[in-house]
């Protein structure tokens, strides 16, 4: 059996890599989805498929639309979802993807270090699983083909 797990959170490093090479030595039969990676892409998107946009509200708004699109489709196709929530970078969007995650009954682990117990408490009190590194979350996952 493979699981395909959907990693939201910030794309500013190289975490999502880390996290594969570890379930491959771990030899996890996983397959893994993300939000677009690539920055630039994903603020561009809107208007390389409709063109040119009047302000950058709009140039905004188009890129919400084709990338929440893009989440959906791969979020509701994904057995697990892992959002890892970082100091470094603000999580609006990895909130964002927790949330949706956990209203659509989705299988969420948080991962969050010990510094954010306290502002993620409520999301964490959700999620079905939280702990602080990639290495537990894969432990987690682990479990099931025990």
């Amino acid at each position: 059996m493979e699981l395909t797990v959907y990693l939201a959170g910030q794309i500013h490093d190289n975490w999502r890599e880390e996290l594969e090479k570890k379930s491959k030595k771990k030899n996890l039969p996983l397959i893994f989805v993300a939000p677009q990676t690539n920055h630039d892409r994903s603020d561009d998107i809107g208007e390389e498929i409709l063109g040119k946009q009047p302000s950058n509200l709009y140039k905004d708004e188009a890129a919400s639309d084709i990338n929440n699109f893009r989440t959906q489709v791969l979020m509701q196709k994904a057995d697990i979802v892992i959002a890892l929530f970082g100091e470094k970078y603000k999580q609006w969007n990895t909130a964002m993807d927790a949330t949706t995650a956990i209203m659509m009954n989705k299988p969420t682990i948080i991962i969050r270090p010990e510094s954010l117990i306290h502002p993620l408490k409520e999301l964490s009190n959700k999620a079905n699983v939280t702990v602080e590194t990639v290495e537990q979350a894969l432990d987690v996952i682990g479990y099931i083909f025990e």
